[in-house]
């Protein structure tokens, strides 16, 4: 065999494993990427749910005004910040911006909850109680897309940074920035909860 041949081979497999590295980041990028558009629906899903129950609730509790500005302000935060996201990508920090937004909606939802609890009228009503449901079906529906996309943005994050990957990504820029993770703070990451 001649030593052409031989650099040859070594060239062709060598570049094969480049596009396999290459192919496998292309493919956990887009599956992080698929993973929030299921939280991106969900949580769409709940702000649009959010206006529904308070124009419910304001009737009832017509001098609770402030709990329920609460509500829409930070349900307004929360829609913006998702948007931010969309337009500018999943990273560590605009991922922060909406876990935090997020964890403010969940706050003010408890809030609300709580008072909805001096109101038995209110909690008998049955578009109350159906807005109720949705939401919490809702909330639960966020957590498990939460979770499926912060597992799929871990296993693109420990693929890309993973030696000899890490060298080969410095190649390419689109793959250079991590995924951020969508964490909620402790103390709310529950589902609010309406009880009748």
């Amino acid at each position: 065999m001649s030593t052409g041949l031989i650099i040859i081979g070594i060239l062709i497999v060598v570049a094969i494993w480049i596009a396999g590295i290459y192919n496998k980041l292309v493919a956990l990028l887009n599956e992080a990427k698929n993973a929030f558009a299921q939280i991106d629906v969900q949580l769409k899903r709940r702000y649009d749910l959010i206006p529904n129950l308070i124009e419910v609730v304001k009737k009832y509790m017509a001098h609770e005004e402030g709990v329920l500005l609460k509500v829409v302000e930070a349900r307004n935060k929360a829609s913006k910040a998702l948007d931010n996201v969309e337009k500018n990508g999943t990273d560590s920090k605009n991922m922060q911006d909406l876990s935090k937004a997020e964890s403010e909606v969940s706050s003010a939802l408890k809030g609300l909850n709580i008072q909805v609890e001096a109101y038995p009228d209110l909690k008998a009503n049955q578009n109350m109680m159906q807005f109720s449901e949705e939401l919490t079906s809702t909330e639960n529906k966020v957590g498990f897309a939460r979770q499926a996309y912060n597992d799929s943005a871990t296993a693109y994050n420990t693929y890309k940074q993973s030696f000899p990957n890490n060298i080969l990504v410095g190649f390419f820029p689109k793959f250079q920035q991590d995924l951020g993770l969508l964490e909620f703070e402790q103390e709310i990451q529950q589902s609010p909860k309406v009880q009748f």
